[in-house]
């Protein structure tokens, strides 16, 4: 009888691999994380001959016996999964007591006993749900299976005379197996399963009496399920809850960026209020409130570079201004080495030995200087615009506060308008964030 067993087991193992490879190219679940989708369980519980569907029944009494098998399971998505069973056992019956209505079983046979030498059936097990559809890893479910499969018996029956007993050759018939259970998490690797199957023989004398339908015999049974491999359980595992978590996630995302924008908006407004505050020059005389030492001037009056009149008139400037080559290398290190700090118009340190330069040798041949603010295309047209404006303006004041003339230095901002490489790249872009020096 085992061996017969055996000679099945490999057909029905390749059933198993086959149908989970082929669901398995057509389920993904919703998260890359490791889940265990193989099991083996083993059970044991009671086995009937008897319907509980209300079909005829050949004899009268049935009798409870011990029944006990094993299975292998391939969980393919959180609720579908292939499952390979087998069982053993015997079921019995016999005519002792009267049918339900009070009618005696008018048989030939007075009881039977048939051995289940083996039963192998590869079914489709569905989920029907979880107890929590908001947790990703719930601890209980229901299920339902369905299938196919051979079963192999022997019959052994007793005559209504009692002093006759005749064994039936062992047969190999076809069983369709149909259940429900439930099954509880117990661990992250053992279940406690529960279960019931009607297992539908494709022939009338499994009981060893042929009375014009094919018999039936229950299966109920508890047991213990083993996850192979590491990590969490497939079958008790939600995608529901996953894309609820996932849609918080990106909700609680959602919102802080928008907090890091507003925080954003708030620094470029102070920064903005700063750089007012910077070159504020309220008496129009060209230089910066904060480094005017002579705050209120008349206006047309020519002041040095610390905002205070000039003691003496300006010499007036007849001759042609010439501007060799080695004057324009000073100014090309000054545009080489400016930087800025991002978003800002505040100049940073690296830049000033090349600036101071520039200032001494505008005090040096009293030469005018023409700057102009550029920028890329990000950000809007009017913020572009303010902060070339802002930068412009920036290298003057520090120009000025180097002792150069703030009435010979010319400050203005194009903002985007005027790039002199493509801004669809960054190199290009960083070209067109620029100040120009242009002596005369």
């Amino acid at each position: 009888m085992k061996l017969k067993f055996l000679k099945c087991l490999p057909v029905a193992l390749a059933g198993l691999f086959i149908g989970s490879s082929a669901m398995a190219q057509e389920s993904t679940t919703t998260t890359s994380q490791p889940f265990r989708t193989w099991s083996i369980g083993v059970n044991a519980g009671v086995l009937t001959g008897i319907s509980p569907l209300g079909a005829q029944n050949d004899y009268s009494n049935w009798r409870n016996t011990f029944g006990y098998g094993l299975y292998i399971k391939k969980q393919i998505t959180p609720s579908f999964s292939l499952r390979l069973d087998g069982n053993r056992g015997t079921i019995k019956g016999d005519n002792s007591e009267a049918f339900n209505d009070g009618t005696v079983n008018a048989s030939p046979f007075s009881a039977y006993s048939t051995d289940l030498n083996y039963s192998a059936s590869l079914s489709a097990v569905a989920n029907l749900f979880n107890w929590s559809m908001f947790k990703q890893q719930n601890n209980a479910q229901l299920y339902a299976s369905a299938g196919g499969g051979f079963v192999n018996y022997t019959t052994t029956t007793t005559s209504a005379a009692g002093n006759v007993t005749t064994e039936l050759a062992t047969k190999n018939r076809f069983n369709i197996p149909v259940g429900v259970g439930a099954k509880f998490r117990l661990t992250e690797a053992i279940n406690l399963d529960l279960g019931w199957t009607i297992n539908f023989v494709d022939n009338d004398q499994f009981d060893g009496y042929a009375k014009g339908t094919n018999d039936k015999y229950n299966y109920g049974y508890a047991g213990l399920e083993f996850a192979l491999g590491k990590g969490k359980q497939l079958a008790f595992f939600s995608p529901t809850a996953a894309t609820y978590d996932e849609a918080v996630a990106a909700k609680n995302t959602a919102n802080a960026l928008k907090s890091d924008l507003d925080a954003q908006k708030a620094e470029n407004a102070r920064l903005r209020s700063d750089m007012n505050d910077l070159l504020k020059d309220s008496d129009g005389d060209g230089v910066a409130d904060k480094l005017d030492k002579c705050a209120g001037t008349p206006a047309g009056t020519v002041v040095d570079g610390s905002g205070c009149p000039l003691k003496v008139p300006a010499p007036q400037v007849t001759e042609r201004v010439i501007v060799t080559e080695a004057d324009r290398k000073v100014v090309a290190d000054a545009i080489s080495n400016l930087e800025f700090d991002l978003g800002k118009a505040t100049i940073r340190a690296k830049s000033y030995p090349t600036l101071n330069r520039v200032a001494a040798l505008l005090m040096e041949k009293n030469f005018s200087l023409k700057l102009a603010g550029h920028t890329d295309n990000t950000g809007s047209d009017a913020l572009n615009l303010r902060l070339s404006k802002d930068r412009a303006e920036s290298v003057k004041a520090y120009l000025v506060s180097q002792g150069a003339n703030a009435s010979r230095i010319e400050a203005t901002g194009y903002g985007e308008s005027q790039p002199i490489a493509t801004n669809a790249t960054p190199a290009g872009r960083q070209q067109n964030r620029r100040v120009e020096f242009t002596l005369y």
